[in-house]
Order: structure tokens, then C-alpha cells, then sequence
């Protein structure tokens, strides 16, 4: 039978298939991702313990000394959610190796800043670097943990170098400060480049691209709202009746409102509003937002309190700290065994709880001159901080849908780092308004208790309805 198709058989070209996407490596990815979490979370809390050191080598006054700390988590909440945004659209990977890459020089740039306005901005840069490699890390997490069982384990042990990393930063800065606090920034910056070395060989791509341009007018407004709101809370020590500070509050109104103007017409948006109708995605939110404020605004100013009232070394007191943060990791690591047993929000409202006993019954130990009063507060506060870090990402991610893993972390990392924002400053202007270092200490205490117990409950209250 003669053959209608005019083409020779030899002259017929194979059908050419689609390029594949390399298959992910789970035990990898998540080396290199926990790797560079720890490596930003330790850069994030280096300065807790040598602030003295940096304030005295840099002449920062009293008034400014929470731009040291603030720095960074400045960074991270103005940019976490365009970094999600950015790295679902172009690419988990591209994001994640470039900001890690950028975490080693910003960080190294810190240790040669001369005054405290170049330190501010080495710390802010960090804080920017640090977000692109916080908000893609659960992206590319999701990617290579499919399935729902692989990703509980996969972001417990995540969750728990978030707490490693905060449990070593103060450690390492201790151990280096007593030759020269400059000298830790420069380690940490090694690090973040060695981990961008392995996580390009390892790494594979993932995204969840959406077309359109990247809302980059979303992120200046909001970057601008955040800042205002951050120079209001530290300007507020000096008198919260002030003109310049209801100026920068007033400012950071009008600048959330265009935010939400801008998010609502944006082709897309660094965060889709709708999300904020979820009450899973609010309590992710809610359990950010005050274990910035009630946690971190705490942790992150003690110990310099420590050193200036009971003469504790830097060393000494990234010891002390090592009982909660050490504490923190454990926990961390072992709460993914209660999956199936508690969920996630009612973790999330145990760890407050827990947060709150803690520093209760730390009441009166600055008063006392002993550091042995702080132990028992520590050991609560340390569980209960094991705990939200276990559950804060795994909420995160099941808050939003699965395409968008990464905007859901940047989200939740984004309250979580206002809180920080806010927190430390509120912590600083309490502690230092009250004319006494013990009182102010005792009341910035109770503050962080009344926090926690009201995530506590702002947890428990946002759950989905049937």
C-alpha cells in the first residue's frame, strides 16, 4: 500500500520533550537552608550581648542605641514579603543565593562601620540580605518536601536553627568581644559566603510565577511606613507627646493607608489582602506580630541590662542566655513529635503562656543583684520560645496555598519582625523612663507577660469556622 506521508522516514525529527526541572534534594536543601537561616539569626542577635562594647566604640548615646539593634529586623520586615513575592515569581534559588551572598558582604561591611549611623545602615542592609534568604527558605523547603508528613519534619528542624542560630549569635560574639567585637561580623560574614558556595551546588530552582511586574512601589511605601513607625516608638522615650513623634506616627498612618491602596491595585501585589478575610492566615499573623514584641523586644535588650546592673561580661552573659536559647533549639527540634496531638495555633498559644510564666518570675531579680533568680525564668521562657518557632513556619506555610509558600513565610516573618521592631524600642523606652534600672526592668517585664498572654489568646480566637 502506498504511503501518504510525503516525508522520508529518515528525514522525520524527533519529537523534542519539554526541558525537566532537576529533581530537588530534600536532606540538602535543608542543610543549606537551616545552615543559612542560623547564619542570619545569629548575625540578627550577635549584638545583644557586646551593645556596650558597640555603643562605646561607635559614641551612641542612650537615645540611640536601639538603631544598633533595630537595624536588622528594620530590614527584614520592610522587605520580607517582597522578597516572598520574588522568589515564588523568579525563582527560590536565584533569591535564596543572593541573599546570601549579599549577607556575607553586608556583614562585613558592619565590622569596618566607623560611626552609628554606617553600623545602622550595615545592620538595615543585613536585615534586607537576611530576608531573602528567610522568605525563600520554606519555599524551596515545600518544594522538596511534598508531602504534608515531610514538611512537618522538615520545618520543625528549620524552625529549630531559627532558634540555633539566636542561641549561638551571642555565644560566638561573646567568645570574639573580649579581642574585638568587629572581629565576630567579619566570621559571620565567612559563613553566609561559605554557605552561598554549597547551596549553589546543591540547590535546585523552584517558583510559582504569576507575570507582571514586581511591586516595587508596595515595598518603598511600606519599607517608608515601618521606618516611621520604628523612629516614633525610639523618639518616644524622650516624651510620647512630642511634635516630631506624632508627626512620624501620623506619617506612618498615611503610609499604611497608600500601602493598601497600592496593594489593591497592583497586578501583583506583595501580599494578596484577601488572605487578611483567612483566620488561619491572621492567627499566622498574630503569632508573628507578638512573638516579635513579647519575645524577641525582651531577649534582645536583657542582656545588655544584665551587664549594666550586675556587672555580668559579654561572655558571661551569652552564657546565662544560652540556658533559653539552648532550651529553644531542643524544642525545637523535638515538638515536630507532637504533630497529631496539638495543633499547631494551640502550640503557638502554649509557647506564649509559657513566654509569659517565665518572665513573671523573673520579677525582682535585678533588684536582688543575683543573676541565679533569672534560672527558673529562663528554663519556662526557653520551652515556650522552642515552641513557637517550631510552629510559627508550619502555620505559615499551611496558611496560604502551596504556590505561595514563600509569600506565606514572608508574611508571617514580616509581623514577626515589626513586632521585633516595636518591641525592642518599647522595651527600651520602658526600661529607661522609669528613673530606676530595677523598676524599669521589673515593669518592661510585665509588659512582655501581658504580650504573650495576649497572643495567647489572639491565637486561640482565630480559628477557622465551619
Amino acid at each position: 500500500m502506498p504511503r501518504t506521508d510525503a516525508t522520508p522516514p529518515a528525514a522525520k525529527q524527533p519529537v523534542q520533550q519539554p526541558a525537566r526541572a532537576a529533581p530537588a534534594r530534600p536532606a540538602a536543601t535543608l542543610a543549606v537552608t537551616s545552615a543559612a537561616t542560623a547564619v542570619a539569626l545569629m548575625t540578627y542577635t550577635a549584638p545583644m550581648v557586646t551593645l556596650p562594647d558597640t555603643a562605646a566604640a561607635l559614641h551612641t548615646p542612650l537615645s540611640a542605641q536601639a538603631w544598633l539593634l533595630n537595624g536588622t529586623p528594620l530590614g527584614l520586615a520592610a522587605l520580607l514579603l517582597v522578597a516572598g513575592s520574588l522568589a515564588d515569581d523568579y525563582g527560590r534559588r536565584r533569591i535564596f543565593l543572593g541573599g546570601t551572598v549579599a549577607l556575607g558582604i553586608t556583614t562585613a561591611l558592619g565590622a569596618l562601620a566607623s560611626s552609628t549611623w554606617l553600623f545602622t545602615a550595615a545592620r538595615i542592609a543585613q536585615g534586607a540580605a537576611s530576608a531573602a534568604i528567610l522568605a525563600s527558605s520554606l519555599g524551596l523547603i515545600v518544594h522538596a518536601f511534598p508531602t504534608a508528613a515531610g514538611r512537618v519534619r522538615a520545618t520543625g528542624v528549620w524552625g529549630a536553627f531559627v532558634s540555633g542560630g539566636i542561641a549561638t549569635g551571642p555565644l560566638l560574639a561573646g567568645a570574639i568581644a573580649s579581642w574585638d567585637w568587629r572581629a565576630a561580623y567579619a566570621v559571620l560574614g565567612a559563613a553566609a559566603l561559605i554557605v552561598a558556595l554549597f547551596g549553589a551546588r546543591t540547590l535546585t530552582e523552584s517558583q510559582a510565577p504569576r507575570g507582571g511586574r514586581p511591586d516595587l512601589a508596595g515595598a518603598f511605601t511600606f519599607g517608608l511606613a515601618l521606618a516611621s513607625l520604628v523612629a516614633a516608638l525610639t523618639l518616644g522615650r524622650d516624651g510620647w507627646l512630642r511634635t516630631p513623634v506624632g508627626l512620624l506616627l501620623a506619617a506612618t498612618v498615611l503610609l499604611t493607608f497608600a500601602f493598601v491602596l497600592i496593594e489593591r491595585r497592583a497586578t501583583t501585589p506583595m501580599i494578596d489582602l484577601g488572605l487578611l478575610r483567612r483566620p488561619r492566615f491572621l492567627a499566622s499573623s498574630a503569632g508573628g506580630l507578638f512573638t516579635g514584641l513579647a519575645v524577641i523586644g525582651l531577649f534582645s535588650f536583657l542582656p545588655a541590662i544584665l551587664q549594666q546592673s550586675l556587672g555580668l561580661s559579654a561572655m558571661d552573659t551569652a552564657w546565662l542566655f544560652l540556658l533559653w536559647s539552648g532550651l529553644s533549639f531542643a524544642v525545637a527540634l523535638q515538638a515536630r513529635r507532637l504533630t497529631g496531638r496539638v495543633p499547631p495555633r494551640r502550640q503557638l498559644a502554649l509557647g506564649f503562656a509559657l513566654h509569659a510564666a517565665g518572665v513573671l518570675s523573673m520579677l525582682g531579680a535585678i533588684g536582688s543583684g543575683s543573676w541565679h533568680r533569672l534560672l527558673p525564668g529562663l528554663v519556662l521562657a526557653g520551652i515556650g520560645s522552642g515552641l513557637l518557632n517550631a510552629a510559627l513556619p508550619l502555620v505559615a506555610v499551611d496558611s496560604v496555598p502551596a504556590t505561595r509558600a514563600a509569600m506565606g513565610s514572608g508574611a508571617n516573618q514580616t509581623f514577626r519582625y515589626i513586632g521585633s521592631c516595636a518591641g525592642v524600642a518599647l522595651t527600651i523606652a520602658v526600661v529607661t523612663s522609669s528613673g530606676s534600672l530595677s523598676r524599669g526592668t521589673d515593669l518592661a517585664l510585665g509588659v512582655s507577660a501581658g504580650l504573650g498572654l495576649l497572643g495567647a489568646v489572639s491565637v486561640l480566637l482565630l480559628r477557622d469556622r465551619t
